[in-house]
Order: C-alpha cells, then sequence, then structure tokens
C-alpha cells in the first residue's frame, strides 16, 4: 500500500494512515472490489480504496446490531465535507479523494439518504421505486469512481451508473434470504405479484421471479460493458474486472438452482483469477502503452 500512496503523491502520514483503513476495509469485506482495483495503476487506487471503503464503513453501520449512531455520524459527515475539514478516519481519506477529483458532494450526501432509508423502508412497490435507492446506494459510487476510470462524456456516465444499479440489483438477489431475515423485501412488490409470489419460500414462482430480475440485471451489465470502451484506457480492464466478477453472482445463482433463501451464493476463488490474472496482464500491457507513448 505505501508504494501505491508514493505513487499518488500522498505523503501526510496520517492521511495515509486514513486510506490504509479504507483499504482495509476492502479487502476484509468487498474482495472482488479489492481485486478489480489492483487493476488501476497503483496512482489510482488508493482513491478507488477510499471510495468504496467509505461505502463499506457506512453500509456496516447500517446492518450492525446498533445502528442508533448512523444518524449522528451522517449529520457529522456531511457537514464536515461541507466544511472541507474532519477528523473521522474514513471521511478524511474520501474528502481527500473528492478534491482531488472534483467528485460532487451531493453524490456523497444521496449515497448516505439510500443507506439511512435502510434503517425505516423495508419494502418498494415498484421497480421505478427501487431504481431510486439503488442509485442512490450504488449508482452514486459509480459516479464518484468515475472521474478516476476516465468517464468524462455523459454517455460513459449512463454507463458507469448502469454498471452501479447493475452491482446493486445483484446484491439485491443474491441476499434475498439474508435481506429476509433483517426484515427487509428488496424485489419489487409488483413484480412479485405478477409472479404469483405471495410468500418468500422456494418454489416455481419465486424461480420464475429471480429469472425475470436476473434478466433485467444483465441487461444493466450489457449497458455497463458498452461504455467501456469511453473510458480511459487505464480504466477500462478495471470495470470490466468488476463487471465479470459481480455478473458472475448472477450465474451461481443459477447454478445454486436459485436457492438463494438458504445460502449466499458466490464466485468461486478459482472464476475470480480466471478473471483477474488476464485482466491485470491486459492492465499491465495497457500501462506500458501509454506510458511508452
Amino acid at each position: 500500500m505505501t508504494s501505491e500512496l508514493d505513487a499518488a503523491g500522498i505523503r501526510d502520514p496520517r492521511l495515509r494512515a486514513c486510506y490504509l483503513r479504507c483499504k482495509q476495509l476492502l479487502v476484509s469485506h468487498d474482495k472482488s472490489y479489492y481485486v478489480a482495483s489492483l487493476l488501476l495503476p497503483p496512482a489510482k487506487r488508493p482513491y478507488a480504496h477510499a471510495v468504496y471503503g467509505f461505502a463499506r464503513h457506512a453500509d456496516e453501520m447500517v446492518d450492525g446490531v446498533d445502528t442508533s449512531s448512523f444518524a449522528a455520524w451522517r449529520d457529522r459527515i456531511l457537514a464536515d465535507l461541507k466544511a472541507g475539514e474532519t477528523s473521522d478516519e474514513i471521511a478524511q481519506a474520501l474528502l481527500h479523494t473528492m478534491r482531488t477529483w472534483d467528485i460532487p458532494l451531493h453524490l456523497v450526501e444521496t449515497f448516505l439518504d439510500a443507506m439511512a432509508s435502510d434503517l425505516v423502508v423495508t419494502s418498494y412497490e415498484t421497480y421505478a421505486d427501487l431504481e431510486v435507492y439503488m442509485h442512490g446506494a450504488a449508482g452514486t459510487m459509480a459516479l464518484q469512481l468515475a472521474p478516476v476510470l476516465g468517464a468524462s462524456s455523459d454517455e460513459a456516465l449512463a454507463a458507469m451508473r448502469a454498471m452501479g444499479l447493475a452491482f446493486q440489483l445483484t446484491n439485491i438477489l443474491r441476499d434475498v434470504g439474508d435481506d429476509l431475515r433483517r426484515g427487509r423485501v428488496y424485489l419489487p412488490a409488483e413484480d412479485l405479484r405478477r409472479f404469483g409470489v405471495t410468500e418468500i419460500v422456494p418454489g416455481p414462482a419465486l424461480t420464475e421471479l429471480l429469472r425475470f430480475e436476473i434478466a433485467r440485471t444483465q441487461e444493466l451489465y450489457r449497458q455497463a460493458r458498452a461504455g467501456i470502451p469511453l473510458l480511459h484506457l487505464t480504466g477500462r480492464q478495471t470495470a470490466l474486472a468488476g463487471i465479470d466478477l459481480y455478473g458472475g453472482i448472477l450465474g451461481a445463482i443459477e447454478r445454486a438452482d436459485y436457492d438463494v433463501l438458504s445460502q449466499r451464493v458466490s464466485v468461486g476463488a478459482g472464476r475470480q483469477l480466471a478473471i483477474a490474472v488476464p485482466a491485470l496482464l491486459r492492465s499491465l500491457a495497457t500501462r506500458f502503452t501509454v506510458g511508452s507513448a
């Protein structure tokens, strides 16, 4: 990590510790995102760690045993970000990233609003309602990362947002059982009615609903993949690996015979390596080409 921080020109010892904390969160909780971040040039990796590390920290607070402190933390963090100074370890790395890449505050505010909604909203009537939540929870994260990956055009930003929505919908489908045990149902009520799912239990009705939602998610991945050529050369392999790694969860759900109630499916280490190693080689080749140009 120190070599990455050196490459990024981050010298202050306290700030370096903040970035290291964000990286640790990513390694511990979001290995797919971490693997994808390794495909970035070292000078860009700490910024990806800050964006996703902050998001993971907020998510852990919302899903934790004691959620009472989240509202006060959210208000304090937003006030700090607006003031341009914070003592919070995780937020300090994000604030530095926002300054470095000109990331607008409203993206972080919308993200934290979505996290706060998880404490009070337990279901969504329509897909349009769910999409608003998914934009806040994940679309905004992809847009925060957009300048790091070199997305500058409107078309590239739209593709990045689609990628964020695809990741979030994938999470929702994988975590149906876990969310149900927390008293949350993210599958839109209109879709439950459409497929005759009166109770979320194993059976043909739930399987058909999951097939429908997987097809919807795959369309989002298609939109995201179409935008990869619009990214900077050094960001393309990171986005592609993220799509392949997270998109692989959909295949894992299918191979598990759509059992998302009794288990939390995942992409195996072998599959992750099969995606990451060739992508890393392509990334290194790209960096060499760009550096030689």
